[in-house]
């Protein structure tokens, strides 16, 4: 699999040596709240152990990169392509910072874009989609300005917190992200 690099971070592949970093997060109701019901219980080491071991044989049907520090290569997080559909070229958005001290630093919205130009130039994709919470504020507004455009949401459908909250459908479509990058180009 090959790296991905910005002057701030890195997309690379799975390590062993993650799983210590992994640990820390993947327990952190403060992380796993965002995340899915698969966070609703416990993760043991070897829940975390079994898992990336699986990454690092491709034995999983997803595909992504850890989420690293550009100079360091230390460990950040995780994003990956849920779903990829080759026939109508498509794929979702699954991502996670996994140290509360680096959210609002910049570095998902730095592996979105990165990941972004994988989807659209290396796998030729069309659309790319992701869901988000409602309560999660600071990923809503990480996605619109990543380019994201909101199609619609899911009304009272998760429960979290003791609360109904509705998830949002995001999406970005290749002609979108050549505008915006024209954009950037040109300034």
């Amino acid at each position: 699999m090959p790296h991905i690099r910005s002057d701030k971070v890195l997309l690379r592949e799975y390590r062993y040596d993650d799983i210590p970093h992994i640990r820390k997060w993947v327990n952190n109701k403060e992380i796993t709240n965002n995340l899915n019901d698969i966070f609703l219980y416990p993760h043991t080491v070897h829940d975390t152990e079994s898992y990336v071991k699986k990454r690092i044989e491709g034995a999983l049907p997803v595909t992504g990169f850890i989420i690293a520090d550009a100079n360091s290569e230390q460990y950040l997080g995780q994003i990956d392509l849920h779903n990829i559909d080759w026939r109508s070229g498509s794929a979702s958005l699954g991502i996670v910072i996994g140290q509360s001290e680096m959210l609002g630093r910049g570095y998902g919205r730095e592996a979105i874009e990165l990941l972004k130009g994988f989807v659209f130039h290396t796998l030729n994709l069309h659309r790319f989609e992701l869901e988000v919470y409602e309560y999660n504020e600071r990923a809503y507004k990480c996605y619109l300005k990543c380019g994201f455009v909101e199609e619609g949401r899911s009304r009272k459908k998760l429960f979290r917190n003791g609360k109904y909250w509705d998830v949002i459908q995001m999406s970005i479509l290749r002609e979108e992200y050549e505008t915006q990058s024209n954009k950037r180009e040109s300034v």
